[in-house]
């Protein structure tokens, strides 16, 4: 097993800065259920031993579940399993853990919990599910039977699966549990390296995996995700995100958000109409900027808008405009069998220096409803209101996820739409959906402190290093500044030494 130190992955994935700015953001109250496939050995070796040095928790906080329950360890149930061990220390172990105080762990036999649990629909009171298991190379039809059932029971219950997208093998693409429509399928990305099996699904060419974590296994990748959702379902339930805490802590807002606050790789690219990159997802786990996008608050839509089936739908010319460029939405729309709905968010994309261009990322995300074979179409557009030019769109008819990046955006106003499609093949009238956004342009500052330079710029949105370079004229080369930031009131502020001549800038890798 390869495992990234611990240290360096919370930073990469945006953790250590979550809690140099944030109190108590560590999976407060929220119970959690990881099931492990076990091995070959009698009784089955599937369980986590608290007492492991990279877990260091309580006996209490375990229930081990297979064809009965314990609260201890060890147990005649089953064995210490180095891999669960493994997947702790990611999930909720101690130091290197994401959520390092979670209520609970449910502890389960894979193979119990999957025919037992999920087929059955038996409700559980886990939030979140990290599975660092998959069913392998399946054909279509098990695929689908597999994907139903965990969408069936994600729609019901509300509880988010974090699932890996199975492990780099060229005849092998992403394997169920991580095909499931309502699951955060996750892969392994690390120092420019993929190492997880790459999209589409087989059966409808869907975008997965959804997001990916520094890991050279996706078994590792994904507890990094799960423990980033219940970071955020706790966050969402104390009311971090505003008064509407059940929005903020349904799995289709967090979903959004991790997928809005990831960190695009320099590669990451997609080719429409598939909303996602086939290897990265939304691109690198960044806890930080996904808190961040929740704490900007709910913030509905300006107007709602009807148009025949696939009739154009351009801007309304509406005078209301979201207040901050960086939050979320829980909504619906409703559609008929003639006409389109479009829910229609106003933005003015301003920072009053002449020239400067901003970043725009929104995600839309929404569940396969329960006991349903397909899911309601919804699109997301980008409009620019002077013109009423498309700027881009995310149209996949199979996903249930909708995605835009655009690294270059100008000063202007804008639409940002989400349209649900009406016509004979919708699964409903209405659909409820989540909707992530953030537009930013962020600035370098630079001044003088005798023989060195202060550098200093804003802690959010995060994922940048900082480059240097003595000259403008080509071929010019940037280094990297490996020194360590220091945060102050939402700042990073980092000293060099200055050279005769010296330039600066934020770039992400």
């Amino acid at each position: 097993m390869a495992l990234t130190a611990g240290a360096q992955q919370l930073d990469t994935i945006g953790v250590t800065l979550l809690r140099a700015v944030v109190m108590d953001v560590d999976g407060t109250g929220i119970r959690v259920a990881q099931p492990e496939a076990q091995g070959t050995n009698v009784p089955p070796d599937f369980e986590v031993n608290p007492a492991n040095s990279s877990v260091q928790k309580p006996a209490s906080l375990f229930s081990y579940i297979d064809t009965n329950t314990t609260n201890t360890f060890p147990n005649s149930l089953g064995t210490e399993s180095d891999h669960a061990d493994a997947v702790a220390s990611y999930f909720y172990g101690l130091p290197g853990g994401v959520a390092t105080n979670v209520a609970h762990v449910d502890n389960y036999n894979a193979d119990y919990f999957f025919n037992f649990i999920v087929a059955p629909g038996l409700k559980i009171g886990d939030a979140v599910v990290n599975q660092s298991f998959t069913f392998g190379g399946v054909d279509t039809n098990t695929q689908e039977t597999i994907d139903s059932a965990y969408d069936d029971y994600a729609a019901k219950y509300n509880v988010l699966f974090a699932s890996p997208a199975d492990n780099s093998n060229v005849t092998v693409r992403v394997a169920p549990p991580g095909t499931s429509y309502n699951c955060i399928s996750v892969g392994a990305y690390l120092n420019g390296g993929n190492y997880s099996s790459i999209g589409p699904t087989l059966d409808n060419g869907r975008a997965k995996p959804d997001i990916t974590a520094p890991a050279t296994a996706t078994s590792f990748s994904t507890p990094q995700v799960a423990g980033a959702a219940a970071v955020l379902i706790q966050a969402g339930l104390r009311g971090d995100g505003g008064s509407s805490t059940n929005s903020a802590a349904d799995i289709r807002t967090v979903k959004a958000l991790l997928l809005n606050g990831a960190i695009k790789p320099t590669d990451w690219t997609n080719t429409p109409p598939s909303p996602l990159d086939i290897r990265y997802g939304a691109g690198v786990l960044n806890v930080f900027n996904s808190y961040e996008q929740l704490a900007g608050g709910k913030h509905a839509f300006i107007v709602n808008t009807t148009v025949s089936t696939n009739s154009p739908h351009p801007p309304t010319g509406a005078s209301g405009t979201v207040s901050a460029l960086s939050g979320w939405d829980f909504n619906t729309l409703s559609s008929t069998a003639s006409s389109d709905s479009v829910n229609h968010y106003y933005f003015n994309i301003t920072n009053g220096v002449n020239g400067a261009a901003f970043t725009a990322t929104a995600t839309l995300a929404w569940n396969r409803q329960l006991n349903q074979n397909n899911i309601n179409n919804l699109d997301l557009f980008l409009y620019d209101v002077a013109s009423s030019n498309l700027i881009e769109a995310s149209t996949s008819a199979v996903d249930n996820v909708e995605h835009l990046w655009l690294p270059r955006l100008a000063q202007g106003r804008y639409d940002l739409q989400v349209l649900k499609h009406g016509g004979n093949n919708t699964v409903s009238g209405s659909e409820t959906y989540a909707l992530a956004f953030e537009f930013f342009s962020l600035s370098l500052s630079a001044s003088q402190s005798g023989t060195n330079v202060v550098l200093a710029w804003p802690v959010y949105p995060a994922g940048f290093v900082v480059e240097t370079t003595t000259g403008l004229v080509p071929p010019v080369v940037w280094s990297t500044l490996n020194t360590t930031p220091v945060v102050t009131n939402n700042q990073n502020r980092l000293t060099s030494g200055i050279n005769a001549s010296q330039f600066f800038r934020l770039r992400r890798p």
